[in-house]
């Protein structure tokens, strides 16, 4: 107590002195005082908040940047024709816009990459499907005498025309299934438990070729997903939760190679992967369905494709089932990092499917559905490791949509009343903005297609184990417009405040300041403007940084 009486009398006297000089300063816009004898006059009880610096290296990049998507699987069928077209245009601009409100604050996430689930007919064919679920059923554009009805899937195509209004760049195609007119059992999913094939007849491969050419011409999609999750058992003798096939890397490449030729003269690309989780991408080959850096990529391999024209450069895998403890979530991204470098250094990564699956070590849980701040967390988390560890250039969510008790979706739809019911959201809904979407566009809205993820980090905190607990920063550069972005992700208890310097040579901002986008418990992407040397982080926040600079 006398220690503190006598300094509260000195930061007396010294206040005395220093008015005059802090009145100066913010005369002449000069930035925070760093002096100890001021900081304690403000902090009397001795308490000290720590500085910790980030260094950037605008000359270090690690990697280029091609799109942040989701997908309109499932839900978009039914949300796409509803009556109340505001509703529609809502959930398209909390998804696609890079218009801001009157107060500066983001009006959507500005995803840069839409995926079209191409379906396979279990929707007409109904309970006979064998899919319970009418959501999870999709209509196919071949009919059975083998013309085509470019009107179905309407809801999809609203969404599709929407994306592409809103300025999108980047749409693509996925099937998960062929149509039930050529799969072996007439469903949509495989029901031999057992089996590691396609679910095909024999001779019907080229058959499905076409039918993804013609499809992606028709819709003029970017890209081309031929098979989706190939590792996993798609649906039993009774029945299935929704379409789906298993299929061999040796299938896979077959078809890849049928639609290449195909591809001819066409500005369209095929983009090979999307398996079930990273560890597929480098091992768990036992099957024939793993090691699909080394089987798709590598000269060595029969399975290559690495040559073919119309094939993206890119190995594409999902976030499921790899993200806890935290030294599996680094680990195994490094081994896939690895793994290309063994292979083809040049080979691009992508993340083509994420959302909250399951019990996540008694941390997170699909259900019930959740809407609070650790959830964004998490899947803030999950980016970051992703595009820093994994270097991946694109990342894309799962669900764009759900009406669903579950945590797997950006955009949650409840029935008029208010209440989850699924069937009762099929012709109107409320619309429920998750922290999982706000999360994502603290990612997606800012770092455009083409700018370049460059080395970044917390002075002190370069072990990735230790930076889950404290604070994640990634930084990307817009070379062009000399724009640079910071995603910070704080997801600790207590504020943190930073200082922002080079690394190698100084950065010099425009005004000595950055726009700053906030998501915690309270905001979504919530603007400020801030000083780069003083820069505070909340607590349980993401916060995106956004600065020009000489």
């Amino acid at each position: 107590m006398k220690k503190l009486f006598i300094n509260q009398i000195f930061c007396k006297k010294v206040m005395v002195i220093a008015i005059p000089f802090i009145i100066y300063c913010f005369k002449t816009e000069a930035h925070t005082l760093n002096s100890t004898v001021f900081d304690s006059c403000l902090n009397v009880s001795g308490d000290k908040q720590t500085v910790n610096v980030i260094k950037v290296n605008l000359n270090k990049v690690k990697q280029t940047i091609h799109s942040f998507g989701a997908s309109d699987a499932w839900t978009a069928k039914f949300i796409g024709k509803w009556a109340d077209i505001k509703k529609r245009d809502k959930i398209a601009d909390l998804l696609f816009s890079m218009d801001t409100t009157a107060d500066g604050n983001p009006k959507g996430i500005g995803l840069s990459l839409w995926r079209f689930n191409i379906g396979s007919g279990s929707f007409e064919q109904g309970t006979a499907s064998n899919i319970p679920d009418e959501w999870r059923r999709e209509e196919c554009f071949l009919n059975k005498n083998e013309s085509y009805d470019w009107s179905k899937q309407g809801g999809q195509q609203w969404f599709l025309q929407a994306a592409r209004q809103r300025g999108v760049k980047y749409t693509l195609g996925f099937s998960i299934s062929p149509p039930v007119f050529i799969t072996k059992n007439g469903k949509a999913y495989n029901s031999e438990t057992a089996s590691t094939q396609m679910n095909i007849k024999d001779h019907q491969l080229a058959a499905y070729a076409d039918f993804l050419i013609k499809v992606t011409k028709h819709f003029k999609f970017d890209f081309l997903s031929p098979v989706n999750e190939p590792q996993w058992t798609w649906g039993k003798s009774n029945g299935a939760g929704q379409e789906g096939t298993q299929a061999k890397n040796q299938e896979i490449a077959s078809l890849v190679k049928l639609i290449s030729k195909k591809l001819k003269e066409t500005p369209y690309h095929i983009i090979i992967g999307e398996a079930g989780q990273w560890d597929f991408l480098y091992g768990r080959n036992e099957d024939g369905r793993g090691d699909q850096i080394n089987q798709f990529f590598s000269p060595h391999s029969l399975n290559y494709i690495g040559n073919l024209p119309h094939v993206t450069h890119a190995i594409s895998a999902h976030s499921y089932f790899t993200t806890c403890p935290d030294t599996n979530l680094i680990n195994i991204r490094q081994k896939v990092a690895n793994r290309i470098n063994q292979i083809d250094p040049s080979l691009a990564t992508w993340q083509t499917e994420f959302g909250i699956l399951g019990n996540i070590c008694g941390l997170y849980n699909g259900a019930p559905r959740n809407n609070g701040i650790d959830y964004g967390l998490y899947v803030a988390k999950v980016i970051h490791h992703d595009l820093t560890i994994a270097n991946v250039v694109s990342w894309q969510w799962w669900l764009a949509m759900s009406p669903y008790n579950y945590s797997d979706a950006l955009i949650y739809i409840n029935a008029p009343s208010g209440q989850i019911n699924v069937p009762g959201s099929k012709n109107d809904g409320e619309i429920i903005e998750s922290k999982q979407l706000w999360a994502l566009g603290n990612y997606s809205r800012f770092i455009r297609p083409g700018m370049k993820r460059i080395a970044a980090f917390i002075q002190g905190i370069t072990d990735p184990v230790v930076s889950n607990d404290s604070l994640m920063i990634s930084a990307y550069k817009d070379e062009a417009n000399k724009k640079l972005v910071l995603v910070i992700v704080n997801p600790g208890a207590d504020e943190r405040i930073l200082q922002l310097k080079g690394e190698a040579q100084p950065i010099n901002f425009k005004d000595n300041i950055l726009n700053a986008y906030l998501t915690n418990e309270e905001f979504n992407l919530k603007k400020t403007v801030i000083s780069t040397s003083n820069i505070k982080i909340s607590p349980k926040s993401i916060i995106t940084l956004v600065g020009l600079y000489d």
